[in-house]
C-alpha cells in the first residue's frame, strides 16, 4: 500500500511540475547553462585543444553561437553580442580555412556572421561568406566519397553534403544569403545540394518510410545495429531537423522550397514522435536498444523543432506539446547540473557509439556544440510557453 501511495504521489508531483513550468523558469535555466559556458571559455578567440589545435571558428563553436544568437532574441544582453563579435572579428568574418573551402563544417560559423549582418547591416560581416558561396556554386566535388554508393557515378556540382550533419552546418547559409540579397540562385543551389543528399547519396539518406535519416552512405541498409534495427543516429537527425527549421525561417511560406522542406519536417516529426523514450529523452540510436540511454544534444534539437512546429500550427499541440514538455523536464531533471554544466552529452563522432559511455558527469571532448543545441531547444521552448500564455 505504501508503494502504491508513493507512486501516486510521484505522479501527482510530476503533473504539478509540468503545470507550473513557466517561461521565466526556462529562461533562468537557459541563462545558467550559457553563463557556465561563457565563464569557462571567457576568451572566445582561444583555439580548442583536443588531440590537436583547432581555431575557435570550427563547427563545434559555430553551433554554440547559433544557440547564443537564439538566446539573444529572447534575452537581449549586450554581453552576448560582445562575446560574439570578439569571436567573429578575430576570425575576420571568414569561414574557417578561407573563402575557397567547400567543407560544410568550415562554413557553419557563417550562420552567425549573417545573423549579425542582418542585425547591423555591416557589409564586412557578409562579404567573405558571399564569396565563399559563390565559389562553391561553381565547384564540383571530385572526392571519391562524393560518388560512392550514389545514384550518379559522376562528380557532382551539388554533391558536397555527403553526411547529414552538413545539412545543418551549411544549408541555412544559402537560405540566409537568399533572404539578404534576394538572389534566387542561392536558394536554388542550396535546395539542389539538399536533394542530392536526400535522394542520391547512398541511394538516398532520407528513409521516407520511417521519416528518419541515415547518417551517411555507410549506414544505409544492410547496415544494422546489433539488435537488427536500423541505425538512425539521434544527433545526426537532430541536425537535419534543426536545419529544416532554420531554413524555413529564412524563406517565405509560399515559396516552393519552403513547402518542400515543410513536408520533410512533418515526416520527421512523425518519425521522432514514435521513438521518444518514456523518460523524455531520445536514445543515441533512435529506434534501437543498442546504447539505450539519455542523450542531451539530440533531445535538445528535437525540442527545438517540435516547439517551432507547434508555434507554426504545423504540429498538433495536444499530440506534440506533451512530447516537448517531457523532453524539457528530462533535461532539467537529469542533465542540467546546478552550475549549468550539461550531462548526458554525446561527444563528437558520427554514430551512437561515439563518446561512450555517456553519463551525467562525463565531460564530452567539446562542450560548445552541446551547449548550442541546448540553447536552441530551450529558447524555442521558452517561446512556446510565452505563445501558450502559460503562467
Amino acid at each position: 500500500m505504501k508503494k502504491i501511495f508513493a507512486l501516486i504521489l510521484a505522479c501527482t508531483m510530476g503533473l504539478t511540475m509540468t503545470a507550473q513550468t513557466t517561461a521565466d523558469e526556462v529562461l533562468n535555466v537557459t541563462r545558467k547553462a550559457n553563463d557556465y559556458f561563457m565563464a569557462k571559455y571567457a576568451d572566445p578567440t582561444v583555439p580548442t585543444n583536443w588531440k590537436k589545435i583547432r581555431p575557435s571558428s570550427l563547427w563545434t563553436r559555430a553551433v554554440y553561437y547559433e544557440g547564443l544568437m537564439a538566446l539573444y532574441d529572447i534575452d537581449p544582453q549586450q554581453r552576448y553580442l560582445d562575446y560574439t563579435d570578439q569571436w567573429a572579428d578575430f576570425h575576420q568574418w571568414t569561414p574557417r580555412n578561407g573563402i575557397n573551402t567547400c567543407d560544410a563544417d568550415d562554413q557553419c560559423c557563417a550562420q552567425t556572421y549573417l545573423i549579425r549582418y542582418q542585425q547591423t547591416g555591416d557589409e564586412r560581416m557578409m562579404v567573405k561568406v558571399r564569396e565563399n558561396l559563390d565559389h562553391q556554386m561553381v565547384t564540383p566535388n571530385e572526392k571519391k566519397n562524393a560518388t560512392a554508393k550514389t545514384v550518379s557515378t559522376q562528380p557532382s556540382l551539388y554533391g558536397w553534403w555527403t553526411w547529414i550533419d552538413a545539412i545543418q552546418m551549411a544549408m541555412p547559409i544559402y537560405m540566409q544569403m537568399y533572404k539578404i540579397t534576394g538572389e534566387a540562385k542561392y536558394r536554388d543551389h542550396g535546395m539542389k545540394m539538399y536533394r542530392w543528399s536526400r535522394n542520391e547519396c547512398g541511394g538516398g539518406l532520407f528513409n521516407l518510410k520511417d521519416g528518419l535519416w541515415w547518417r551517411d552512405a555507410d549506414y544505409v541498409p544492410p547496415y544494422k545495429e546489433p539488435d537488427g534495427k536500423d541505425c538512425y543516429w539521434s544527433r545526426g537527425n537532430g541536425w537535419v531537423y534543426a536545419a529544416l527549421v532554420r531554413c524555413m525561417n529564412e524563406l517565405p511560406k509560399k515559396d516552393k522550397a519552403y513547402k518542400e522542406l515543410k513536408k520533410d519536417f512533418l515526416m520527421m516529426s512523425e518519425g521522432l514522435k514514435k521513438c521518444q523514450r518514456e523518460d523524455g529523452f531520445w536514445n543515441p540510436s533512435l529506434v534501437s536498444t543498442n546504447y539505450a540511454m539519455p542523450e542531451t544534444s539530440g533531445t535538445a534539437l528535437f525540442l527545438y523543432g517540435i516547439c517551432w512546429g507547434i508555434e507554426q500550427g504545423y504540429l498538433k499541440a495536444d499530440v506534440y506539446r506533451p512530447i516537448a514538455d517531457k523532453a524539457w523536464e528530462a533535461m532539467v531533471r537529469d542533465a542540467v547540473h546546478p552550475d549549468g554544466f550539461l550531462g548526458w552529452m554525446q561527444g563528437t563522432g558520427k554514430d551512437p557509439s561515439a563518446g561512450q559511455p555517456l553519463s551525467y558527469t562525463r565531460i564530452p571532448d567539446f562542450e560548445d556544440y552541446g551547449t548550442g543545441c541546448f540553447l536552441l531547444g530551450a529558447t524555442e521552448y521558452f517561446k512556446l510557453l510565452k505563445s501558450s500564455n502559460v503562467k
